[in-house]
């Protein structure tokens, strides 16, 4: 079974001026489909840069990094497109559009999707935001949800185009301990049934037990 996400080797640093500080440092990495795997370790050992790298939002700057099968190291706009269509991103700030309501948030990632007619948009957006605890917040605006509530719409845009590749950035750090339990609970369906592989950073110790495999990063190292 060919891996989802394969990393060899990767190194990344963050320049300014004429300095340049290393934030990763040799990385190797496999994640397999329908596996998920939790990134835990200290703030600024570098596990959201290895997320936005993995999720195309980075470019990559030395070693191999393989996405659904593309190298991302020198990829095209065009083809780079391709590979974050197929990706999931759950953010620690929900990043949400103020002018659109839950269910416009969510359809967004459908229109990513040429495959799936547009008169499904309203059922899926719908559905999903149901098993997100939202059944009747589809026609609410942003400023009229809580923070958690703001945060599960957030979730609903991740899952609600069944990605390959689901990356989550400290998902629960806004919800309560049910809300949370709820969602985690989601994205370990998702992965069951369909195959999706997870990465998902936190620090949040009650959401472990979903993890197939708990990764620790150091000093932007992987630690064995």
């Amino acid at each position: 079974m060919e891996p989802t996400v394969t990393v060899r080797k990767l190194n990344h640093a963050f320049s300014q001026g004429s300095l340049s500080k290393p934030v990763l440092s040799d990385v190797n990495l496999d994640i397999y489909p329908g596996e998920i795997v939790i990134l835990t370790g200290p703030s600024g050992s570098g596990k959201t840069t290895l997320l936005s790298l993995i999720g195309g939002l980075r470019s990559v700057q030395e070693g191999s990094l393989k996405v659904l099968g593309k190298e991302l190291l020198g990829i095209g706009k065009r083809q780079l497109t391709k590979v974050r269509n197929q990706i999931g991103f759950i953010f620690q700030h929900h990043n949400l559009l103020k002018c659109l309501t839950a269910y416009g948030n969510v359809r967004m990632s459908l229109k990513l999707h040429s495959e799936i007619p547009k008169r499904e948009y309203r059922q899926r957006a719908v559905t999903t935001l149901a098993a997100v605890g939202l059944a009747d917040k589809a026609d609410s605006y942003p400023a009229n949800l809580s923070g958690g509530q703001q945060q599960r719409v957030a979730i609903a845009r991740a899952l609600v185009a069944q990605p390959k590749l689901l990356l989550a950035d400290e998902p629960t750090a806004s919800l309560d301990s049910k809300t949370g339990r709820d969602v985690v609970n989601i994205i370990q369906r998702l992965a069951r049934e369909e195959r999706c592989s997870v990465l998902l950073v936190t620090h949040d110790n009650r959401i472990l037990d979903i993890a197939d495999r708990i990764v620790q990063m150091e000093d932007g190292q992987i630690k064995k």
